[in-house]
This record gives structure tokens, C-alpha cells and sequence, in this order.
């Protein structure tokens, strides 16, 4: 498999580059140059198959030959070796948990898939890369997990100051070894210019990758969710939904590229909270990118979603043939405790905000008799304790993965400028 950059799609490459460089030298995001659907037969009879069969049968068109058959296997078993189940919400809706995993965040899989490939590449390289990724919550978290003692592989996060949680703080300033933490003075997009500024300085992009969605080791292993999703609700004979809560838009994009590959399903929606860039553009057609928002659901508090663009590639720059597939609302902060409490009230669920919003887009796309709305739960509640409990009448249970770093010490490096990051890597 061959992957152009979406800047050029002339300058190709193969798996391995796209991985190792996360970025292409013209900053343009890695692309598949081709998509080969899945057979008829493999979907039909998917309920027949383990979750590491269908994970292995999904991606292995885009790895080729680059990673062999047998290690390829082993590290889909490391990266989907948790549940991913479909609850049911009420008559029409239900959603799918993607939050079992070690950092109880769906980027757990993209993480881990990713972290083990860039080992496998690695392998035989003297000199370490450097993982550069920024986080707007839950990736970091993820990220350092999943590369926590990678051989040949130092990692360093990228957060906005005071706009995580606190357990997401912890999940990736505690951990040591060769994870590094930098707090930014700014918001998420303040990070992820950092980090895209990096790639294109050649004194220091030669070592550095990007374990962000822009890289497609972690972009198209999500792909994973929306099969498993169907696997579980196929016997129900009904029209597929998918609202996912988008920041990036990476989620919803593997969605889309899942769907490319014959899976079958009606519409997406992305979700968004007050952070309304792709809504906008679907109502006036024009890409206005913006300041990201502080909001309760701040892992999609992204005002230029680095995704969007394959989005429009997967629909050849087609506005029409987009809206034609996929929808994206915005909700308020307001709104999403309001939908957190009515999901409660009726089916006794305790929903995180992210997911909560998620379930907004099913509301406001309205479901028909024919067809089943499911939004995904990205992150455990536990995420966002404080919301949730201020919020809903409820305790929630700290769970091992979790209590795990509560207590440990924060350890993290302040910085305000990409200069100051520069200096950081440098050294």
C-alpha cells in the first residue's frame, strides 16, 4: 500500500515512512492511494469472527507486506485485547463503550496499534525517534501508555494548561521513564501548531513523529470500533447511525473509511460541542478555522480539526456527495448536562459529557422506525468525575486503571512559545 501526501498526490510513500514521519515533508496528512472492500461474504457472516480476525482482515490491506503476517496478528492482539461492547439506551439508540481499554479512552487501540508498529520499524535503528504529539485530553494519556517503555522510542505530550481534567493530567505527567510532559500556556491549538511547526524544522524533524490522528497508524486502526459496533447489532436487520464526538475528526473519518470498505452504514454524524468550525462549513460552505472554545467535553475543543481534510478527500471535495452521508451539530455546554441527565433519568446510564454529546446529534438527526442510533462513549465517566458528579446524583467507582496514578506526582515541564519547545528538544 502506497500513501500520498493530500498537499501533493504525486509524492508517495509506503507504510512504513507514513508511520515513521507521521507528516509528509510538505505538511500534508498521508493518504491511502487506494481502497480495496472487504468481501460480501466476510461481512455477511462477521458474527462467525473473533474481534482480532475482523481487526487483522480490516487493516492489513493498508500495511501490505511491510510487517509480516504473524507479527502483524500479534500486535492486533496486544491493541484489541479488551471489550467493546454495544449498550442499549432505549427503543432506537444505543452506544458503544470504546472506553475499556488500560487509559479508559478510545485512543487506546490507535495508540497501542500505532506504538507497536513504529517498534517493529525501529527494531534494527540505533538512534531514537522521538514521538511529538500534542493532546487536548485523552490522547496523551493514551499515547503514554502505549509507548511507555518502547524500545528506540522517547515520547513528549503537548497540553494546554488548566484544559484537561485532572485525571487526564495525571494519565500523562506520572508516568516517567521515557514520557515526557510539557505543559503549554495556550490552548489545544496553540499545541498542535507546535507540533506541526516541528516537522517542517529541519534541524530537529529528521528524528520526530507524530503519534497525533494525523498519523495513519493511529487514524486508521479506529476503523476497528464501527465493525465490532456492527458485528454486535447486524442480527437486528436495521439501518446503522454512527454519531461520533469529533474533535479532529479522526474517529469519524476511520468511520467513513469503514464504511469505503463495505461496512454497512446509513449516515454519520460528528458531533461537536461550542467548537462549530465543520458545522459552519456544512450550513455555508467556507472552511473558517478559529480559536478553540473551553468547554466540559474539552478533548473536541479543536477549532481546526486536522482530519477534516481526508473527510472531504473520502467524498473526492464533494459538498453535496458530503452532506449526502454526513451531518455535524453543535451543543452547548448547557446542553450537554441536559442531555447527560435525561439519558440517566431514562435508562439509568451515566454518560460523560463527550458521549452526551454524541447522543445530542442522534436527537437532532431524528431517527426512524427502521434504523439504530448509536452514539459512542469515548472515555470512561471517571474522566471527568467532577462534571459527572455535579451533574447526576451519582458516585462513580474509581476503577484500577485509574486509581492507579491518582495519587502519584505530577511531573511536567511549563512552556509558552514553540521556541521554548525547540530548546526542549534540543537539549
Amino acid at each position: 500500500m502506497n500513501y500520498y501526501s493530500l498537499s501533493n498526490k504525486f509524492k508517495k510513500t509506503s507504510f512504513r515512512n507514513a508511520v515513521v514521519n507521521g507528516i509528509a515533508p510538505d505538511r500534508g496528512l498521508y493518504f491511502p492511494e487506494s481502497f480495496t472492500p472487504i468481501s460480501t461474504d466476510f461481512i455477511e457472516n462477521i458474527e462467525s469472527y473473533s474481534n482480532q480476525e475482523i481487526a487483522f482482515e480490516v487493516i492489513q490491506q493498508f500495511v501490505g507486506d511491510e510487517i509480516p503476517t504473524s507479527t502483524l496478528k500479534e500486535i492486533i492482539a496486544e491493541t484489541v485485547s479488551f471489550d467493546f461492547p454495544v449498550v442499549q439506551i432505549d427503543k432506537n439508540t444505543s452506544t458503544l463503550e470504546l472506553f475499556h481499554g488500560p487509559t479508559m479512552a478510545f485512543k487506546d487501540v490507535g495508540a497501542k496499534f500505532m506504538a507497536k508498529c513504529l517498534e517493529y520499524f525501529n527494531q534494527d535503528n540505533d538512534e531514537q525517534i522521538t514521538v511529538l504529539v500534542a493532546t487536548s485530553g485523552d490522547t496523551g494519556g493514551a499515547v503514554a501508555n502505549g509507548f511507555l517503555n518502547t524500545n528506540g522510542v522517547d515520547v513528549v505530550i503537548l497540553y494546554p494548561s488548566g484544559k484537561v481534567s485532572d485525571i487526564q493530567e495525571k494519565q500523562l505527567t506520572t508516568l516517567g521513564n521515557n514520557i515526557v510532559a510539557l505543559e503549554v500556556d495556550g490552548v489545544f491549538d496553540d499545541c498542535q501548531e507546535m507540533v506541526k511547526t516541528a516537522f517542517l524544522d529541519e534541524e530537529i524533524s529528521k528524528t520526530l513523529t507524530s503519534a497525533n490522528s494525523i498519523n495513519v497508524a493511529r487514524w486508521l486502526p479506529q476503523m476497528f470500533y464501527f465493525f465490532f459496533a456492527y458485528k454486535q447489532l447486524k442480527s437486528q436487520h436495521k439501518e446503522l447511525v454512527f454519531s461520533v464526538p469529533s474533535g479532529n475528526f479522526g474517529n469519524i473519518c476511520a468511520g467513513i473509511v469503514a464504511n469505503k470498505l463495505g461496512l454497512p452504514i446509513k449516515h454519520f454524524v460528528a458531533s461537536t460541542n461550542v467548537n462549530d468550525t465543520v458545522p459552519q462549513f456544512l450550513i455555508d460552505g467556507k472552511y473558517s478555522p478559529k480559536k478553540s472554545k473551553a468547554t466540559i467535553s474539552n478533548a473536541m475543543d479543536v477549532g481546526n480539526p486536522s482530519n477534516f481534510i481526508r473527510i472531504q478527500e473520502l467524498f473526492d471535495n464533494d459538498l453535496d456527495a458530503l452532506k449526502n452521508k454526513f451531518s455535524s451539530f453543535s451543543f452547548t455546554d448547557d446542553a450537554t448536562r441536559k442531555a447527560m441527565k435525561e439519558i440517566y433519568k431514562n435508562s439509568n446510564y451515566v454518560a460523560d459529557p463527550h458521549g452526551a454529546v454524541g447522543y445530542l446529534g442522534l436527537q437532532k438527526y431524528g431517527l426512524s422506525e427502521n434504523e439504530i442510533g448509536i452514539f459512542l462513549e469515548t472515555a470512561h465517566p471517571v474522566k471527568f468525575l467532577d462534571i459527572v458528579e455535579e451533574t447526576l446524583p451519582v458516585k462513580v467507582d474509581i476503577p484500577p486503571q485509574i486509581e492507579k496514578v491518582m495519587h502519584k506526582e505530577k511531573v511536567a515541564k511549563k512552556i509558552g512559545t514553540y521556541e521554548d519547545l525547540k530548546t526542549h528538544l534540543n537539549s
